[in-house]
């Protein structure tokens, strides 16, 4: 049987706790907001402040950090890294091992290919990209 929750303590010395989501058994921080029909898979953390909205999916190995939001129906591949106070709009798609740096806004319906760079603040409108682009 595996653990429920795991407590991390941070660089300045406070404990975080994560206990594992229901849907997927990622595991989301005291403090983040995850929506209980989110899904949220094993190996992937939450950090307090985040939010993950109804309908998202967050793959395998993903890392939303605090004050990230992940709008509803976004789809997060494998390993993608959600920098602070970034801000995923709605069906967004992100492939495996994409970043998105701090402060980043993705419009709604924004494709980004696997193993792409959003720099720390940019601002990323739809540009049309087909969906091949997307890894599962």
């Amino acid at each position: 049987m595996r653990k429920r929750y795991e407590e991390l303590e941070t660089d300045d010395g406070r404990v975080i706790r994560y206990v594992r989501h229901r849907n997927g058994g990622g595991m989301v921080a005291k403090g983040a907001r995850v929506s209980e029909d989110a899904f949220v898979a094993d190996g992937t953390w939450v950090d307090p402040g985040a939010q993950v909205q109804a309908g998202a999916h967050v793959g395998r190995h993903c890392w939303v950090e605090p004050g990230a939001v992940v709008a509803e129906g976004a789809h997060l591949a494998t390993y993608v890294h959600v920098g602070r106070d970034a801000v995923l709009g709605r069906d967004v798609r992100l492939g495996s091992r994409a970043e998105v740096g701090a402060g980043a806004r993705l419009e709604d319906g924004v494709v980004v290919a696997p193993e792409a760079h959003v720099p720390e603040g940019a601002e990323v409108r739809p540009r049309g990209f087909p969906p091949h682009v997307l890894a599962a």
